[in-house]
């Protein structure tokens, strides 16, 4: 069997994360204890018990999801280890896989992914920003919506910052370039345009700042070769090398997550390969349904789900 791993961004996080996978297994107790000890701090108390706003705060949600999603893999790495070929992760998650591909030790990806969202949330009060989910096809591309609401009198710069699914792209830019776009979209066709609850423009030029400072974090993290390809969100491509790593997850604050197209090159690739979603929730199960309706995917983030998965590797 083949196995390809899955590992979600913010939005997933919520609290009482992984709160029963450690007190389940000893392995997923242990990454959370290395999780509060690379920050000092206890996150894991934060993932059980929350409150909620301050876990989705960037600077926490994404440690924390990182931590999550590591703690499913330190519980099943040992039965899946010989059988996967590939890991890809949205947004934040790309982090993830790449601690599971072996190229990063955990208490050094949660120190990176921590200054990686204190950044981004700095960026935001420095240039502020927001971001929106367009529902639905539109009668002409999302591309050329944004394009026209940035050149807007009453818009502001705004572009695509992931293209989720088919019918599902999030916009990010200035405000009122992000509100243009949503009423363009809606008059294109779009079912809904939702303003997401985020505190910047992510994956847009208004992360300069940030992406200038997380640079020279990334030149310096503790990064090498993925035992497996990393398929990268900037340009949905397989990552072997450590170098190539380094310059996607920099270009990836800046740059819109192609997701869509990444997963399409994942079951290209590895035809009939069960995808694994390591972490909390079931948002990249759900975009697999409708991206690639005939690959399988399955949720592990609790102990029931990792229970059933190491029964079917078996």
């Amino acid at each position: 069997m083949n196995v390809v791993l899955l590992f979600p961004g913010q939005g997933s996080q919520k609290p009482g994360m992984g709160k029963d996978l450690a007190a389940t297994f000893t392995a997923a107790a242990e990454a959370f204890q290395q999780a509060d000890a690379a920050l000092g701090e206890p996150l894991s108390q934060l993932c059980f018990e929350g409150p909620a706003d301050t876990l989705t705060l960037t600077h926490n949600a994404q440690p924390a999801l990182l931590a999550h999603g590591a703690a499913v893999w330190a519980v099943t790495s040992h039965a899946l280890r010989g059988k996967v070929r590939a890991a890809a992760g949205h947004s934040l998650g790309e982090f993830t896989a790449y601690h599971a591909a072996d190229a990063i030790e955990l208490a050094n990806a949660i120190r990176l992914v921590r200054q990686r969202g204190s950044l981004m949330y700095e960026s935001g009060l420095a240039r502020p920003g927001t971001m929106a989910a367009i529902l639905g096809d539109t009668d002409h591309p999302i591309d050329e919506i944004c394009e026209e609401a940035s050149k807007s009198p009453e818009g502001g710069l705004v572009v695509p910052a992931n293209y989720n699914s088919p019918g599902q792209v999030v916009v990010s830019g200035e405000v009122a370039g992000v509100e243009r776009a949503m009423e363009l979209a809606k008059q294109a066709g779009a079912k809904r345009a939702i303003r997401l609850p985020v505190s910047g423009a992510f994956h847009s030029p208004l992360m300069q700042s940030a992406w200038q400072a997380f640079a020279q974090v990334v030149a310096h993290a503790s990064l090498t070769d993925p035992a497996v390809p990393v398929y990268a969100n900037v340009n949905a491509a397989p990552v072997t090398r450590a170098g190539d790593a380094r310059r996607l997850l920099i270009e990836q604050l800046t740059s819109p997550v192609r997701w869509t197209q990444l997963v399409e090159a994942l079951v290209r690739d590895f035809p009939g390969a069960l995808f694994v979603e390591m972490g909390p929730g079931t948002v990249l199960t759900g975009l697999m349904k409708k991206i690639a309706p005939d690959a399988e995917c399955v949720p592990c983030g609790t102990p029931a789900e990792v229970e059933s998965l190491l029964a079917r590797v078996a």
